[in-house]
């Protein structure tokens, strides 16, 4: 199973503080990827590098490289947005724009101008079926984005993300601000999803990693301390902090 992006030997740094360590990882195709581990060890910002959105933040410095398909996204001459729209971002407080549903869905095509491949209408239906949205919305789409529920809102946030055609699906705790119910339907879409994509996800839900990912690599202090199938680290982890940190000892 080939490689969708891998990490080589990648630094952080915001200022003086060095937020990642030597991290050399590779990300599967069209598999989901978890990433665990306690508050402030690295996990978001290791995610941010892999589209480049550490590239807004001033003051930092990275080293080490990422490779998406073979190409490394920091080389001079790549471009940042052509980059995110191959590898798109969903947070974790959903955040819809304060515009109507098909508004929302439409707003990366339209920046992107990717009107000319199909019309807005049926890039606005197919990316709200894949998010699960559309039988909800369906005759509701000039409604503010603003009126859904919390679960509602951050599966027109992942439609949006899907209305640009991505290759990779990046998830800053998609589930924290959500209800149960709406936690399990965005983890039954992320299965539906990684048919199509590759994802990642940063989750604090040591469960939802047990149940919604294929692979699990769990972060420390800005390295990562051990990573394998999820069925190993959490049945048979290798490392003694590994298993400290699942079975709730520290973190």
């Amino acid at each position: 199973m080939d490689p969708k992006i891998q990490t080589k030997e990648l630094d952080f740094h915001y200022g003086k503080v060095q937020a990642l360590k030597k991290v050399t990882l590779d990300i599967k195709e069209h598999q989901i990827t978890a990433l665990i581990g306690p508050s402030g060890c690295g996990k978001s910002t290791f995610l941010r590098t892999l589209n480049r959105m550490s590239d807004i933040t001033p003051g930092t410095c990275l080293k080490g490289m990422v490779l998406l398909d073979g190409l490394n996204i920091y080389e001079s001459g790549v471009d940042a947005v052509e980059v995110r729209k191959r590898v798109g971002m969903v947070f974790q407080q959903p955040n819809p724009f304060p515009k109507s549903i098909y508004e929302n869905v439409v707003f990366g095509p339209r920046v992107l101008q990717l009107n000319h491949r199909a019309s807005l209408d049926d890039v606005v239906e197919k990316s709200l079926r894949a998010a699960g949205l559309w039988d909800e919305v369906k005759d509701n789409l000039r409604k503010s984005g603003l009126a859904l529920s919390g679960g509602q809102q951050q599966r027109l946030c992942i439609a949006r993300v899907l209305a640009v055609e991505p290759e990779v699906i990046l998830m800053d705790e998609p589930c924290s601000a959500l209800d149960p119910l709406s936690t399990l339907r965005v983890e039954e879409l992320m299965q539906e999803l990684k048919k199509s994509y590759t994802i990642v996800i940063v989750t604090h839900n040591m469960q939802q990693a047990a149940r919604a990912s294929d692979w699990t690599g769990f972060f420390l202090l800005g390295e990562v301390v051990e990573y394998n199938r999820t069925s190993e680290i959490f049945s048979r982890p290798k490392d003694k902090r590994t298993e400290d940190y699942i079975t709730g000892r520290f973190g």
